[in-house]
């Protein structure tokens, strides 16, 4: 088979949540631990960094391989979903796996796990650790796809584990209450395992407490030595923080929600350090202030236009809406306009209820199955005071916006990550 016959029979021969969302997912770990003991326990071989949460795990993954990588370590990174290509969601100091490396991965194994009937997500994670190991990597940051108790990703004993943030999503996996979600997102913290605390409440505090002392586990609260003393945006779309122990440091992801990311970094940096890890502060700064050109990140409050000011942000939940709605807000324009769509398992109507009423809309559906109609979306916004039309593809709401607008105005493309994909593939195609 070919790359692209590939990606296709692994998109097609197993469940993938991105296209029919529960009916991919497995609960529990048979299958993980199955494939694990076939190809020998790779994730053994390496160190790791554990990391979960409802927002946040993308950002805080990637810079801490960002950083780790400035500070001279061989380093794997494995994150989920992909924007544009599979081969994003495994990278080794920032080179995604080769595409024959995939196709002799199932072309070597398929024998195997055919008859396992795996689901996408527990293939792509064999894969993973199996070419991290084989690459010979000093530690891996692993990102939780769903979850963190039952992920498949939780056969892993790691270094640090990391908890960005709790909020209301995937309800029906998880459950309806913080604290119910935050059981499940403990689930990764192992015995002896140091476990940072990116944010809390006081409905999920006590959870983690309980479960790290029942693993005898040190608990990290980010917000009890928070670093970061006050951030604002720079010129080139970054952010600059003064912090309590690092000084001075530019961020290259803009976001304002890339604050309370921040603290958490900073807080597992100086545990890291703690651990013996060597990371000098230019080792931070680097790592900080190049995160998307070291590891390929995308669709974090990117800035893809000038004049107009075109910026994609993946936020794509109520929690990730906190902060883009004020965004979006602030950001000064002569119109706003705003390509729109969302996928089926998320709170659209509060999602929606979050959105500026004085923009231009674009409501949109991604290339999904999972999508919400177009017009089901647009008669939402209508009910919420929205103004704008329906384009049945990404694409062509982009190049409709991007033809009424002015120099002056702001474009905003978002509301779910499949928006985002389908979005940069379009220009990327286009270049």
């Amino acid at each position: 088979m070919t790359y692209e016959e590939t990606i296709e029979y692994l998109f097609n021969s197993t469940p993938v949540f991105e296209k029919i969302g529960a009916g991919a997912y497995k609960e529990g770990l048979s299958n993980t631990k199955a494939l694990d003991d076939y190809f020998g326990h790779p994730h053994r071989q390496f160190r790791s960094i554990h990391v979960a949460g409802t927002n946040g795990k993308g950002s805080v993954s990637h810079t801490l391989a960002a950083i780790l990588q400035s500070a001279g370590y061989k380093v794997g990174l494995y994150t989920s979903p992909h924007l544009v290509d599979f081969r994003e969601r495994i990278l080794v100091n920032g080179v995604m796996i080769d595409e024959q490396t995939v196709i002799d991965f199932v072309a070597a194994h398929r024998h195997f796990f055919e008859p396992l009937y795996p689901s996408f997500f527990e293939l792509t994670t064999a894969m993973a650790f199996q070419y991290f190991a084989s690459q010979g990597v000093d530690i891996a940051i692993v990102e939780v796809g769903l979850g963190g108790r039952l992920d498949c990703t939780n056969i892993i004993t790691p270094t640090l584990s990391i908890i960005t943030n709790i909020s209301i999503d995937h309800t029906q996996f998880l459950g309806d209450t913080m604290a119910k979600i935050a059981a499940e997102k403990a689930g990764i913290i192992k015995k002896g395992v140091p476990v940072v605390i990116g944010e809390s409440t006081d409905e999920t505090r006590p959870v983690f407490s309980a479960i790290a002392s029942e693993c005898q586990s040190q608990l990290i609260w980010t917000e009890e030595n928070c670093q970061v003393i006050r951030s604002e945006v720079c010129d080139d779309g970054g952010r600059k923080y003064a912090t309590k122990d690092f000084g001075f440091l530019h961020g290259q992801l803009g976001g304002t929600y890339q604050e309370k990311n921040m603290n958490t970094i900073l807080t597992a940096v100086q545990e890291l350090k703690r651990q013996g890890f060597h990371i000098s502060y230019d080792h931070l700064a680097n790592g900080l202030a190049h995160v998307c050109e070291l590891t390929g990140l995308t669709g974090r409050w990117q800035r893809v236009s000038e004049r107009p000011l075109v910026i994609c942000d993946t936020g794509h939940n109520v929690g990730g809406w906190q902060y883009l709605s004020r965004q979006i807000t602030m950001q000064p324009c002569r119109t706003r306009r705003i390509i729109f769509g969302m996928v089926d398992d998320k709170d659209v109507e509060t999602v929606i209820d979050m959105l500026p009423r004085d923009a231009v809309y674009y409501f949109t559906r991604p290339s999904s199955k999972r999508a919400f109609d177009e017009k089901y979306i647009a008669a939402i916004g209508q009910d919420y005071g929205l103004k704008g039309r329906s384009y049945p593809t990404v694409t062509e709401a982009y190049h409709t916006a991007m033809a009424e607008a002015q120099t002056d105005d702001f474009i905003f493309i978002g509301g779910s990550s499949y928006v985002v994909a389908d979005f940069l593939q379009a220009i990327q195609k286009a270049q």
